[in-house]
C-alpha cells in the first residue's frame, strides 16, 4: 500500500512540474475546475500512442478547430485492467509520464486523467455520459473509436452514444481503423514484434523508437571489470520489455543525446545465478555518476541474441564487435552520428 502511494505522489509531482513549465498541453487530475470553450473529446487508455492513435488526435485537433473548441483526451489511471484483475499479469508500452509527453507532441490541448476504481466501474455508460461528460465537462463533441465501447461492460456502443448525443445536444463523430502495410495497428502487435526482436517494424507502427524509461540502480559491477561500465536500469512496474539481446541505443539524459548499446537477458557468461533480465545500458561518450537518476532510452535496432561465451574475454571481445555494429547502425540506417 506504501508503494502504491509512493508512486501515485510521485506522478503527481510530475504532472504539477509538467503544467508549471509547459503550457502547451494542460494535464488534469481533477475536473471539478474544469473549464474549456467547446471541448472535443476522445476516450481511450492511448497505450503506446501508436500511428493509430496519432491519427485519432489528429482528427481531434482538426475537429476542434472546426467547432472553434479545444482539443481533449481522456484517459484513466490506473489502467482498467489492473484495477479489475489484479491477478493477472498486464504490462503496458507507456508509462503515465511518457503518455504526456507523446500526447503533447501531438499537439493536444488538454489531457484528464481521471481515476479508475472499482466504484466508476460500475457506472453504466448513460450514467457516466451524463455526470462526467455532459455535467461537469459540458462537451460539445465526441470522437468515437471504430471499435471502442463505454460504461459498464463496455456496453456504450456508438449507436447507443448517438442517442445520447441526441438527447444531450452534443456531435458524436466515428473515425475508421487505419492500417498500415495492411497490418493492424496495435499495442497487442507492437508488442508481438518487440518480443519477437523486431525493433524496426514495431517503431513504423509506434512512429518512433521505443522507450524505456527508468531509473539508474546499483549492479553488480561486471561490466567494469569488462571495460564496458553500465547503467543497470529499473524500469517502473508493469512497463513491457523487449526480448532478451543486444541492442542499439540512444540514451537521453540532462537534454544531451547519447548514442550506446543495452543488454537485456540473464548474462549466463558471467553470472550463472541470474533468473530475472538484467537491463544494462552502455553510453559510449558518457563520463559521469549516472546512480539513482532517470534515463530515457530509445531503442533503435536488435544486434544480437543473448547468449553463453567460452570465456570472459570471448565475451569482450565480442563486445567491441557489438560497440562497433551499434555505431554503424546508428549512422548508417538512422543518421545518427
Amino acid at each position: 500500500m506504501k508503494k502504491t502511494r509512493f508512486y501515485v505522489s510521485t506522478i503527481a509531482i510530475f504532472i504539477l512540474l509538467h503544467n508549471k513549465i509547459n503550457f502547451r498541453l494542460k494535464v488534469w487530475t481533477d475536473i471539478s475546475s474544469f473549464n474549456v470553450k467547446n471541448p472535443v473529446i476522445t476516450i481511450g487508455s492511448f497505450d503506446g500512442v501508436h500511428l493509430g492513435h496519432k491519427f485519432v488526435l489528429n482528427q481531434l485537433n482538426d475537429i476542434a478547430g472546426k467547432v472553434a473548441g479545444e482539443s481533449v483526451v481522456f484517459t484513466f489511471h490506473p489502467h482498467p485492467v489492473r484495477v479489475l484483475h489484479p491477478e493477472k499479469e498486464f504490462v503496458l508500452l507507456t508509462t503515465i509520464e511518457e503518455k504526456i509527453e507523446l500526447i503533447e507532441e501531438a499537439g493536444i490541448k488538454h489531457l484528464i486523467i481521471f481515476p479508475f476504481t472499482v466504484e466508476f466501474s460500475k457506472l453504466s455508460y448513460d450514467e457516466f455520459v451524463k455526470t462526467i461528460l455532459v455535467d461537469k465537462l459540458h462537451i460539445n463533441t465526441m470522437l468515437s473509436g471504430y471499435d471502442n465501447a463505454v460504461g459498464k461492460d463496455k456496453e456504450g456502443s456508438y449507436e447507443r452514444l448517438a442517442e445520447l448525443g441526441a438527447k444531450y445536444n452534443f456531435n458524436i463523430i466515428r473515425h475508421e481503423e487505419l492500417k498500415f502495410s495492411d497490418e493492424k495497428i496495435s499495442s497487442t502487435n507492437i508488442r508481438n514484434l518487440l518480443t519477437r526482436g523486431k525493433l524496426f517494424e514495431a517503431s513504423k507502427i509506434l512512429g518512433y523508437p521505443y522507450i524505456l524509461s527508468g531509473k539508474v540502480v546499483h549492479g553488480q559491477r561486471l561490466g567494469n571489470k569488462l571495460g564496458f561500465p553500465t547503467a543497470n536500469i529499473q524500469p517502473p512496474e508493469n512497463k513491457f520489455i523487449p526480448g532478451n539481446g543486444v541492442y542499439a541505443i540512444t540514451v537521453e539524459y540532462n537534454g544531451i543525446k547519447y548514442k550506446g548499446m543495452m543488454n537485456i537477458g540473464v548474462r549466463p557468461t558471467v553470472d550463472a545465478d541470474t533468473r530475472k533480465p538484467v537491463i544494462e545500458a552502455h553510453l559510449f561518450d558518457f563520463k559521469g555518476n549516472l546512480y539513482d537518476e532517470y534515463i530515457k532510452i530509445n531503442i533503435i535496432r536488435k544486434l544480437r541474441n543473448e547468449f553463453l561465451f567460452d570465456s570472459v574475454e570471448a565475451l569482450r571481445i565480442q563486445l567491441k564487435k557489438d560497440k562497433q555494429f551499434a555505431l554503424e547502425t546508428l549512422a548508417e540506417e538512422f543518421g545518427i552520428e
